[in-house]
This record gives C-alpha cells, sequence and structure tokens, in this order.
C-alpha cells in the first residue's frame, strides 16, 4: 500500500489521540522520576503537529514531516518535547524529496526518529530513555513480516522493552539523581516510545479491513 501526506493524516491523529488517552500515565510515569509535566508535553506537542499535518497541503513527505516536527517544538520546547520534534524533523530529512511511501518503510521511518532523538539527547541503549523502548520495536518492523503482523510485533517487543527498563539504572535526566534507586522504575520516555508505535499499530491496522479485528 502506498501512503501520501494526505493519508498520513490519519497516522498523526492516532498518535495524537494515543497521547491524549494516555496523559495521565505519562503524567504519573514521569512524576516518580521527573518533574510530573510529560503527559502534557506530549498530549499538546503531538496536537500541535497533528494541527499542522491537518491542514497542510504539503506533498513532499520530507517537508510534511519536518514542518510538523517544527510545529511540536513550538508548542513544546521542553526536553522531551525537543526530542521528539528533532525526531520527527530527522524523519523529514530521511524521506526529503519523495511523495509517497510505502508499510514497508516503516522500519526506516522509525528508524530516522531514533537517530533524530539520540543525536539530540546523546544517549546510548541501555541507559533508560526513549531509545530502550524503540530499538526493539525496530528489529521487529525490519523483520519482513507483512505490514500488519510486523505493527502487531512491534507493539509487543516495544511493551517488552518498557519492561526492560526497570533493569536499568538511569544515566540521564531528572532520574539519574536517583542513582541505584531508579532501576526499578519504568521508563516514561520509553513508554512514549510505545504509544508510538501503538499509534502506528492502531493506523494500520485501520487500513488493514482483512484482517477482521
Amino acid at each position: 500500500m502506498t501512503l501520501e501526506t494526505q493519508s498520513l493524516r490519519a497516522l498523526f491523529s492516532e498518535w495524537a489521540c494515543v497521547m491524549e488517552a494516555n496523559k495521565s500515565v505519562l503524567t504519573e510515569l514521569d512524576s516518580v522520576v521527573g518533574d510530573g509535566d510529560l503527559g502534557l508535553t506530549m498530549s499538546d506537542g503531538f496536537a500541535a503537529a497533528e494541527r499542522y499535518v491537518q491542514a497542510s497541503e504539503e506533498r513532499d513527505l520530507g517537508r510534511f514531516f519536518y514542518q510538523a516536527g517544527k510545529a511540536m517544538a513550538s508548542a513544546v520546547p521542553s526536553t522531551m518535547g525537543t526530542l521528539m520534534a528533532s525526531g520527527l524533523m530527522q524523519v523529514g530529512k530521511m524521506f526529503k524529496g519523495r511523495e509517497t511511501l510505502a508499510l514497508a518503510d516503516a522500519g526506516a521511518l522509525f528508524e530516522a526518529w531514533y537517530d533524530g532523538v539520540q543525536q539530540r539527547g546523546k544517549a546510548q541503549p541501555g541507559e533508560k530513555t526513549f531509545l530502550d523502548g524503540m530499538a526493539p520495536a525496530l528489529v521487529a518492523l525490519r523483520a519482513g513480516d507483512d505490514p500488519l503482523a510486523a505493527a502487531r510485533n512491534a507493539l509487543l517487543q516495544a511493551q517488552r522493552g518498557v519492561q526492560q527498563t526497570t533493569t536499568m539504572v538511569a544515566k540521564h535526566g531528572r532520574a539519574a539523581i536517583h542513582g541505584e534507586r531508579s532501576r526499578t522504575f519504568v521508563d516514561p520516555g520509553a513508554m512514549v516510545a510505545q504509544l508510538l508505535i501503538q499509534g502506528y499499530f492502531n493506523f494500520v491496522r485501520a487500513i488493514s479491513p482483512a484482517d477482521g479485528l
């Protein structure tokens, strides 16, 4: 299936809905290790990105994703808002000059998002961050399954990645202040990665009526 910017508006809607629906979850997780504003940051940030894409007539995928990232950055200029915006803008750089993408490109899309976050935040896998929720999902998305099966497996792997953060010591942000005590906490950034994959899975399932779910 080939997707254009117009059809990708639904993906941004799913992301905005998932972040809004999980605002309290993110707030609760962030209240343990941070300042408790992550739920609001993510719901407001993805809402801003969605507003941009719904109004945009842009056909170039690169500019489409990049400008969505800029809209997010302007709306939520916090640490995590900046990281997520950097990921979106890196996706824009990846798809610059293209007007279509296939569901098989999902691995490249989320890998670019991962790279954008890593380049901006300077974290490494295993340091209890967004990367630890996204990295297992990337493996599933690159596996070559049909798009819906890959999305479903990516969500499962992201969920496992989030749970795996309870074995890690935080190295970044306010969570790092807790030192060894941070090991038992679920990382809120990794949960954001899981929610991104959740939104993507919802999007793929919605355009795959043959699945019967």
